[in-house]
């Protein structure tokens, strides 16, 4: 058995290194120095710059909110504004269609007016000489008549009338 449990000693592990007894005080003292070291290293390179950039990037975010803001009140403002303009130009063109449309009727009412003075004037023109024309005819149309019924007479009794004698009867037969 002697060889058995000197087997056995050679095949056991030494415990691990942290769990020692006899290396505690050290690892302790290291660990406190590491520490403290890291901690002043931290506090005083690392944590300035980290909190500067939060700083600068917290200050990034609130300038950028107040342009925002501003921003946004000024395209409220010009949208307004444009709002307003469109307003005024949309009245001012019905305003200048209106303008526009009385212009035009009124243009075209003076000019059928003038159209139908003008008719009216050549209507008159043409009715006068219509009746002179009618006049003249009526009056050729007696002569005429007297003429004619000389010959008729003539040609049916063979013995030509007397002219006041005809011109009594187609006066009669004309009126």
């Amino acid at each position: 058995m002697a060889t058995n449990t000197t087997t056995q000693t050679q095949d056991a592990k030494p415990p691990f290194p942290p769990f020692q007894g006899e290396t505690f005080p050290s690892q302790i003292f290291w660990l406190v120095l590491c520490f403290v070291a890291l901690y002043v290293l931290l506090s005083r390179v690392a944590l300035p710059r980290l909190g500067g950039a939060i700083a600068a990037r917290n200050a990034k975010i609130e300038g950028d909110l107040e342009a925002a803001n501003r921003l946004r009140n000024e395209s409220e403002a010009a949208q307004a504004t444009y709002e307003k303009s469109l307003a005024d130009a949309r009245a001012k063109a019905q305003a200048v269609a209106s303008e526009t449309q009385a212009k035009a009727a009124s243009e075209a009412e003076a000019q059928r007016k003038q159209l139908e003075d003008g008719l009216k004037a050549k209507l008159d023109a043409a009715e006068k000489q219509i009746a002179s024309t009618k006049t003249a005819a009526m009056s050729n149309v007696r002569g005429i008549a007297v003429d004619t019924a000389g010959l008729i007479v003539e040609r049916l009794t063979g013995k030509a009338p007397a002219k006041p004698s005809v011109e009594r009867a187609v006066d009669a037969a004309l009126h």
